[in-house]
């Protein structure tokens, strides 16, 4: 299996974790960045999680990371396919770098696009490179 993890994911276990819905999807990460670890799961990096995270104003988060690049089975760089497939996505409404994200995970062939951006789910909705799950929104071929 192959994932993209969105750069919001990567951040999660920054954000405060009071919060019940924040916990669980930090706890989630964890564990699916674990089973990276261990090789169980393949994860792409794309040349916007490098793009979003020099971005981050804390330098410890941004360096931490930017450790996940290393362990990457698939990198997306920009490409005409990567931004062909973006304007399609902003076409629906979805803000460019969030298109772009997506684009990559598609173009790497991600089994799972994985992001706790629940406007952007919805957007992706109805999508025709996207298969449905109930819940759950993923790229892939239909």
């Amino acid at each position: 299996m192959l994932i993209y993890l969105d750069i919001c994911c990567f951040n999660r276990p920054f954000d405060d974790q009071s919060q019940t819905r924040i916990r669980f999807e930090t706890e989630a990460r964890l564990e699916l960045q674990e089973r990276v670890r261990q090789k169980k799961v393949g994860l792409v990096w794309s040349y916007m999680l490098d793009f979003e995270n020099k971005q981050n104003p804390f330098p410890e988060r941004a360096a931490s990371i930017l450790l996940w690049r290393n362990l990457a089975e698939v990198r997306v760089g920009e490409t005409a396919s990567v931004l062909d497939r973006g304007r399609s996505l902003m076409s629906l409404g979805i803000k460019p770098f969030d298109a772009l994200h997506v684009a990559c995970a598609i173009m790497a062939g991600a089994d799972l696009f994985i992001t706790t951006d629940d406007a952007l789910l919805r957007k992706l909705r109805g999508y025709r490179y996207l298969r449905r799950i109930p819940g759950k929104t993923i790229p892939g071929e239909v």
